[in-house]
């Protein structure tokens, strides 16, 4: 017996499927009728092991009985006038196979099929194609979409055949069962779709042989060399694909069509040309209604929303080839609900060290590649996944970005790069909690640079981007640990959050919360048992932003008096800014003496801790416990009152400034592990 179809929910018992190392194919191995369930189960019948056939073999035998007089239905002349500009094939025309790919699995409403082409005089003769029988109304409708796409298509072969599963022709066959048969012919380009590549556990080393990566293959993506540590690989690897997959959906932005349905199932990989190919296109929209290219604005509406949905479906792919966690329909489930829900995609990060750990970016590939070159991969991505449509990347642009570009190439980079990648690096920096005096003097020094780039020195940026919840990642301060001291109390402080809400829209009024976790570690064992008893502080202030200026004092030594300019810390930074690397993007010739900030004036303080028993039934172990923390945090966390401008602010980091001149980096937050713990 022949198999002739694939489902995506055969019977269980009824057929017997292999997979083949030497064709990864799945084959029917056991002689038994294949059996579908829904829609399917009308298609093909139970039938004895004598009686068994081909549906296919069964629509070969009509139409190679059809007389040349009968009369063409109405179906068939329509399909004559409409699919003029491809083949038209019979069943004769192709040997079908036994097998087929595990990749090329289709809807519920087709049955796919391979084959060989063994009609001598086609100039397909001998090549492997992929026959795709369409049952309902809407299939038979993508199926002719796809060839009508050919026509704006085909003008630029050599990138069609590069980038699309090559539309071949179509099989019309007469009537039956009240119902028309027709079976669109492709191209097959491998075994595999993207998704399937990816789950496999050896994907990496495979898909580089099967791509064949060479010097010149590298040598596409500004790469100078091969191999090399897995990361290096992988990325490596992801920029070729990247490249592949925005050229490939470019040429179709380019022709006045969006593609609608990017995903990894739809993603081929083709091991001949080494493209990737972007589907069959039966779903490929027109941006425009009538198809006359004005620029009438709901045309421009339209055309606009398409090419963000095309660039957000491939910002999930980017997303799944880097951070391969987001195959688990869990973990994307979740990455999926924080867009869903408003957030910005700049702080994605954020999200995925809370649903991998802490601890994964020195140990994730993924993240590693997103956190290589100033978090360059980060910034892609948040431009793919924009919130809003306008703000979405094109393909051009995403292939000028600096994290599919190598090293090779020079790559001018952007005033918003810029900021990123400040902000990024001083994150990472952070991250390693050794805070020597090199390390303290790099982030000094890159919030310095940070609040000479502000994008945002206006109160009114200010009331719609502070709101929200930020976690505290650094002060410029004095840090005072557990190590070199004996204190009454071991307390061990946790995330520092500090959440800020608008009271009203029509006034510049802030409400100001730091929220401090820590637990009291009793016992001389702290070192080797850190649970300890757990607390909370809370701080509570209103303010009022106005706006304001940060002015720059310098000491004269002979006469001891102030001015205004550079201090001596900022002298090497206003030596920096003179260079000809920074001179093309600062926005002032001179250093200044003084930079627009966010003013805050603070209210009332309201101070509230919370402990565990049996703590709260000492009044002098909390006076201890109090203690030890305004010894630990900084002082304008819990005297709020302290805060008294903010120079720095994003969708993403929040620099403010102390009255002592101490600087606080914050991180926009979504969850609170204190309080989940």
């Amino acid at each position: 017996m022949a198999f002739c179809g694939t489902a995506p929910t055969p019977v269980s018992g009824s057929s017997s499927l292999a997979y083949s190392p030497q064709n990864l194919s799945a084959k029917l191995i056991l002689p038994v009728p294949l059996r579908f369930t829904g829609q399917f189960s009308n298609l093909v019948r139970k039938k004895s092991r004598g009686e068994c056939c081909s549906s296919l073999r069964s629509a070969a035998s009509a139409s190679s009985m059809e007389s040349p007089e009968d009369a063409p239905s109405t179906f068939s002349v329509c399909l004559e006038e409409e699919l003029d500009h491809v083949i038209r094939f019979k069943m004769p025309d192709f040997r079908i196979l036994d097998s087929v790919s595990i990749g090329l699995g289709g809807r519920s409403d087709e049955i796919v099929f391979e084959g060989v082409v063994k009609d001598s005089c086609s100039s397909l003769y001998g090549k492997r194609v992929v026959l795709r029988k369409l049952s309902t109304t809407q299939a038979k409708r993508r199926g002719k979409r796809a060839i009508e796409v050919l026509k704006k298509l085909v003008r630029r072969k050599l990138l069609y055949h590069s980038y699309s599963m090559q539309v071949h022709g179509y099989i019309s066959l007469p009537a039956s069962d009240d119902s028309d048969s027709f079976i669109l012919v492709h191209g097959y380009h491998g075994s595999f779709s993207l998704r399937h590549w990816l789950e496999r556990s050896d994907w990496l080393p495979t898909l580089e042989a099967t791509l064949a990566l060479d010097e010149e293959s590298v040598r596409k993506v500004g790469e100078d060399r091969t191999g090399g540590p897995a990361v290096s690989r992988q990325l490596r690897l992801i920029r070729i694909l990247m490249r592949d997959l925005l050229i490939g959906v470019n040429y179709l932005h380019s022709h006045g069509l969006a593609h609608t349905e990017l995903t990894l199932e739809n993603v081929h990989i083709s091991p001949v040309d080494r493209h990737i190919k972007v589907g069959i296109l039966g779903n490929a929209a027109d941006f425009y209604k009538d198809g006359s290219k004005d620029s009438s604005l709901d045309n421009l509406d339209r055309r606009e929303m398409m090419i963000a949905f095309d660039m957000r479906c491939v910002g999930f792919i980017m997303a799944k080839m880097v951070m391969r966690e987001l195959m688990d329909p869990l973990v994307f489930a979740k990455f999926k609900s924080f867009l869903i829900k408003g957030y910005d995609p700049s702080c994605l990060r954020e999200l995925m060290l809370e649903i991998l750990g802490r601890s994964a970016p020195y140990g994730n590939t993924g993240l590693q590649i997103l956190d290589r070159n100033w978090g360059a991969g980060w910034h892609l991505l948040s431009l793919l996944l924009a919130t809003k449509p306008s703000q979405r990347i094109s393909c051009l642009d995403a292939l000028r970005h600096p994290f599919l570009c190598g090293p090779r190439w020079r790559v001018v980079s952007s005033m918003d790069i810029i900021r990123w990648g400040l902000g990024s690096t001083a994150v990472r920096i952070t991250e390693e909690y050794i805070y020597r005096k090199p390390q303290r003097s790099r982030l000094a020094h890159f919030i310095d640079l940070m609040e000479m780039l502000n994008p945002h020195p206006k109160p009114k940026n200010w009331l719609d981007l502070l709101p929200g919840k930020w976690r505290l990642l650094y002060c410029t301060g004095k840090h005072v640990g557990l190590t070199l001291r004996e204190p009454p109390l071991r307390v061990l402080v946790g995330d520092m959050h500090l959440t800020v809400t608008r009271e009203s829209k029509l006034k510049a009024n802030l409400s100001f919360d730091s929220d401090i976790g820590f637990s009291v570690m009793i016992g001389k064992y702290w070192p080797l048992d850190k649970a300890g008893k757990s607390g909370r502080l809370r701080v509570n202030s209103s303010f009022t932003l106005r706006a304001g200026r940060r002015l720059y004092l310098n000491q004269d030594k002979t006469t001891e008096k102030f001015f205004f300019g550079p201090s001596s810390n900022v002298d090497a930074l206003a030596q920096k800014f003179k260079g000809k690397k920074w001179s093309k993007i600062i926005p002032f010739k001179e250093f200044p003496s003084s930079l627009p900030a966010a003013k805050l004036a603070s209210g009332d303080i309201d101070v509230t801790m919370n402990l565990d028993d049996p703590l709260n039934q000492n009044t002098d172990t909390a006076k201890s416990v109090l203690q030890e923390l305004r010894t630990q945090i900084p002082p304008e966390v819990f005297d709020l009152s302290k805060l008294v401008c903010g120079t720095y602010v994003d969708s993403r980091m929040l620099v403010l400034r102390g009255v002592n001149g101490s600087a606080l980096l914050f991180t926009r937050s979504f969850m609170d592990r204190n309080s989940c713990s």
